[in-house]
């Protein structure tokens, strides 16, 4: 290690040795060093300076000037920290809370005010005097305020860095927002967070939406949809990605230099104008935040635009106006001028593969991402649907149902495709289950469809039968079937039914998975046992028993046969339609007179 030191002398060169820890000492610190050569040698400049140069080894002592010069640098960082907050106090007229807020906050500012106040007291030390014009004999703190007011910004740069921005796009902002005096940012900035991240986001559930929404995204924007597209990008780009884009601390500042124009806005004549219509349409208060998120530019609509676009966009795909707020909450981007023009070029195409307007409007009502997504790749998947033989009208049955999956991609549908082929089931059955449940072809395979199938399983229905109850009752593969079809199990249970017979009941009978508790299987099992007095074994053999109407069906038939003391089988009480049962039973028409006055 060398320590170099510059000092007035005209000496020779010298060589030295250091008696054992001889103290030299240099600028008033004192440094101990242990017998090592020493070497001053004449300088350049006319033998004036020697340059001193000293080895040290390891364990030597070593100046401590930095740690000096580190406690001076906290007392200015501290000082100016004070200075800037009293300030924005006196001078500005914050809060105090405020005040401290953004002194504490403004780190690299504080840093250039400090530097700022070096310079100064530098450059009055060459000119020879110590003080310069204008701040004669002003203390540490007096000359950072005095730097503050140079800068001629009233503070917005250090606000603006309080809100995460870096300090070379404070000092941009602050100027473009030249006319804005600080309380009023201050105040709208309060305002627009409040609005803007109102309600919770634990779940990150605005980024989701975010995310989908681009995902899907693939016809020409305008600069709207692309302004919006970048701030995305931002806040993806950064720990955490779009799942933050709900909490303000992550997203405001990202918000405010995508969107400088909010803070030139007038709360009174612009924002709450704006707000106040959201909410008479519909947007529930706690929600504008995720629609203000996902659209930021319709802040910078007026008002009346605003409901001319609401009222072009959604007056075509016959929304009603209590139900505007639902739609725009799904999807914010209806409003963007790109994606009301490509609203036409969707419903002509529809039209031409025999789907109905009024699908039509139901499928985009449900699933609005539509109008973002090109036709030619809406194409592919319809191709698709034509090799299961699902064509012309049927194209209206699977589309209002599932229309999320004419965005799909070719590969995931033919996944599903597959996976129920491997099942057994011909192509024209495939294309049955499609129209019939359209919805199975949107799920995950290992994540929802292979689950369900485990789960019958479990309760000792074999793989055989996994045909016979799919083609059955489809719908079971959309269940959650822990929370939704368990309970109903455990419940026939608990009533006596054992495992084995449940699994027989449902190879017999697939709907009995779908049945309700407390509408479907308690009232029928009560009126089974209590009123029929049949045991609850009954309906092992006929779990269709659970199909028929209670009120219109199960009750008139039971009432009749008991008034002439018959006594029959479940499936020949309920399994005839009314003219086998009268003509079996009944002299004809006796039925329908007692079930009209009954």
């Amino acid at each position: 290690m060398e320590l170099f030191l510059h000092t007035t002398c005209n000496l020779e060169t010298r060589n030295l040795i250091s008696p054992h820890k001889q103290s030299f000492s240099f600028n008033s610190n004192s440094l101990l060093v242990s017998p090592r050569r020493v070497t001053l040698s004449p300088a350049n400049h006319g033998g004036r300076f020697v340059a001193v140069s000293a080895s040290f080894q390891p364990g030597d002592s070593i100046p401590s000037s930095n740690s000096s010069q580190s406690n001076h640098d906290e007392d200015h960082f501290s000082l100016a920290q004070n200075s800037i907050s009293g300030f924005l106090q006196q001078e500005i007229g914050l809060s105090e809370a405020d005040s401290d807020f953004i002194s504490e906050n403004c780190h690299k500012y504080r840093r250039m005010i400090v530097d700022g106040v070096r310079e100064l007291e530098e450059w009055n030390s060459w000119k020879g005097n110590g003080e310069s014009e204008g701040n004669e004999g002003l203390g540490f703190k007096e000359k950072v305020v005095y730097m503050v007011k140079q800068k001629g910004d009233g503070g917005k740069v250090a606000f603006l860095e309080s809100l995460g921005l870096s300090l070379s796009s404070a000092m941009y902002l602050a100027h473009y927002l030249s006319s804005e005096s600080l309380p009023k940012l201050l105040h709208k900035v309060k305002y627009l967070k409040e609005i803007f991240f109102s309600g919770s986001d634990e779940k990150g559930l605005v980024g989701k939406y975010a995310r989908r929404m681009m995902l899907y995204l693939s016809i020409p924007i305008d600069e709207d949809v692309q302004q919006t597209l970048s701030f995305f990008e931002k806040i993806e780009a950064r720990r955490g990605g779009l799942d933050m884009l709900g909490s303000v601390d992550a997203s405001f500042r990202f918000l405010i230099e995508s969107f400088p124009r909010l803070l030139l806005l007038s709360e009174e004549n612009d924002m709450k104008p704006l707000i106040e219509f959201l909410e008479s349409i519909g947007v529930p208060k706690d929600c504008l935040g995720k629609l203000l998120l996902l659209y930021p530019p319709i802040m910078l609509i007026k008002t009346e635009e605003v409901k001319r676009r609401v009222a072009a966009a959604l007056g075509k795909v016959s929304v009603v106006n209590k139900d505007s707020g639902k739609v725009l909450l799904k999807y914010p981007w209806i409003l963007s001028p790109s994606i009301q023009e490509h609203h036409s070029r969707i419903v002509s195409w529809l039209e031409s593969e025999s789907v109905l307007k009024m699908d039509i409007d139901h499928a985009i009502r449900r699933w609005p991402l539509l109008l973002g997504c090109s036709t030619s790749n809406m194409k592919l998947m319809v191709k698709e649907f034509d090799k299961l033989g699902v064509r012309n009208k049927s194209m209206g049955k699977v589309i209002p149902k599932m229309p999320q999956l004419l965005l799909c991609k070719p590969q995931e549908f033919l996944k599903v495709v597959s996976f129920l082929e491997d099942l057994g089931f011909e192509k024209e059955v495939v294309g049955q289950i499609f129209c019939r449940c359209p919805e199975i072809f949107g799920c995950s395979i290992d994540k929802t469809l292979n689950k369900k199938l485990l789960f019958l399983t479990r309760f000792g229905v074999s793989s055989i039968h996994f045909p016979r109850i799919i083609k059955k009752y489809p719908e079971f593969l959309l269940y959650d079937a822990d929370k939704t079809v368990l309970p109903r199990l455990m419940y026939l249970m608990d009533v006596g039914i054992s495992e084995r017979a449940i699994a027989f009941m449902i190879r017999k009978f697939a709907p009995l998975l779908g049945y309700s508790i407390d509408k479907v299987l308690r009232p029928k099992l009560e009126f089974l046992v209590k009123s029929m007095k049949k045991p609850v074994e009954e309906v092992i053999d006929y779990p269709r028993y659970f199909s028929y109407s209670l009120e219109k069906r199960i009750k008139p038939r039971f009432w009749v046969l008991k008034e002439r003391n018959i006594d029959c089988t479940l499936h020949e009480m309920l399994g005839k339609n009314d003219e086998e049962f009268a003509a079996d039973f009944l002299g004809l028409g006796e039925l329908q007179a007692h079930s009209e006055t009954s």
